[in-house]
């Protein structure tokens, strides 16, 4: 098993863990994502990662159910077709072309999925009232990993102003404060 492949199976575990604790009654409650409820949480994941990775290279996403029916059985779906990717070798090392430049899949996975699906663990907790607390590493790993790259996060519109938190907030509170998110 590789490093990404082992990272993935924690960070996404941990979404899981997540999605199958929402109460039926909790997917229409507000998210931290302006506009966004809980189940739109699991459909930005199910929907952008296989939209990320259309058109670049053969790798198949299972239909899974819909995310208004089975939001959990939906993120299993995506989710257990990227760690099938990440398992397998010969597919976690094709290389493939994006106006970013080229890319293992295993690389692009750890680069740009396994960091959106842990803000998301948070957002998803957030708007259910379940256990925010995210995986140390990773959250220390991501954040390290943006910061130098501010400006730029900014710029892409995918991230909202950093929020202030006071100078000795622990380090997950401030990458939270740093996507925009309110902690």
């Amino acid at each position: 098993m590789s490093e990404i492949g082992e990272r993935y199976r924690k960070v996404a575990g941990q979404f899981t863990q997540r999605v199958r604790s929402v109460p039926d009654t909790a997917w229409d409650k507000p998210a931290p994502c302006d506009g966004w409820v809980a189940r739109d949480v699991v459909r930005h994941l199910v929907e952008w990662v296989p939209g990320f990775f259309k058109g670049t290279l053969d790798l198949e996403f299972p239909d899974g159910p819909s995310i208004d029916d089975d939001p959990a059985g939906a993120w299993m779906a995506l989710s257990d077709a990227l760690q099938a990717a990440l398992d397998d070798p010969e597919v976690a090392s094709r290389e493939f072309e994006m106006r970013m430049g080229r890319y293992r899949i295993d690389d692009a996975i750890g680069m740009f999925c396994i960091g959106d699906i842990l803000v998301h663990t948070w957002d998803l907790a957030r708007a259910t009232g379940l256990d925010e607390a995210l995986d140390a590493d990773e959250v220390h790993r991501l954040f390290e990993g943006m910061e130098p790259i501010d400006e730029l996060l900014r710029q892409s519109g995918h991230y909202g102003p950093r929020v202030e938190v006071p100078a000795d907030a622990g380090e997950q509170t401030k990458l939270i404060a740093f996507t925009g998110r309110r902690p």
